[in-house]
């Protein structure tokens, strides 16, 4: 599949199969995304793969804020993916002071990245992804033991797609351009 196709075919998908994907398409996939670009190449994005079906039920349940939209799709899925981030290093100096005005919060703009081309990589391999933002980090870190010095930063529900949603509207180039 070439980059447009890849990029303007891929969609947010919340209904799956119940085939699992396998964990060396899995493995491609973060192998792909790894090779998103960071902050000075501190790779501080971590995905951990949620296959455990009480720990899934305990998050649907429990770790996202009673949202109901995001527990329809988890408790639906086989697999999770827990995307985290290690702490401190994205966008700081080895001296601890913030390179940035935008301070701790590039941190986050890495994982959009890491999260986006791990998204488009599995859509390339044929793998549905959606990414959830309505969660309690907290409670998630607890539910899965995430190591001490990492935070969570995006849920995405993986799968292979029931059946592939229709495009959303899009705002044209001349709503979102701007020249200087």
């Amino acid at each position: 599949m070439d980059f447009e196709t890849c990029v303007k075919e891929r969609r947010s998908v919340r209904r799956f199969t119940d085939e699992p994907v396998d964990h060396a398409t899995i493995e491609k996939i973060i192998d792909l995304a790894r090779f998103a670009p960071s902050w000075k190449n501190t790779q501080t994005t971590r995905y951990i793969v949620i296959e455990d079906a009480e720990m899934i039920r305990k998050i649907c349940e429990d770790a996202v804020l009673g949202f109901e939209g995001n527990q329809k799709t988890i408790s639906k899925a086989k697999q999770l993916v827990v995307v985290a981030t290690v702490n401190k290093r994205c966008g700081y100096e080895r001296d601890g002071s913030f390179t940035t005005s935008k301070g701790d919060r590039w941190e986050m703009f890495d994982a959009g990245i890491a999260t986006q081309t791990f998204s488009l990589a599995a859509h390339s391999l044929g793998v549905g992804s959606v990414m959830m933002g309505i969660f309690d980090e907290a409670k998630i870190a607890e539910i899965i033991g995430l190591p001490e010095g990492q935070s969570v930063s995006c849920l995405l529900a993986i799968g292979y797609p029931k059946f592939v949603p229709d495009p959303v509207p899009r705002k044209e180039v001349a709503d979102l351009l701007q020249y200087r």
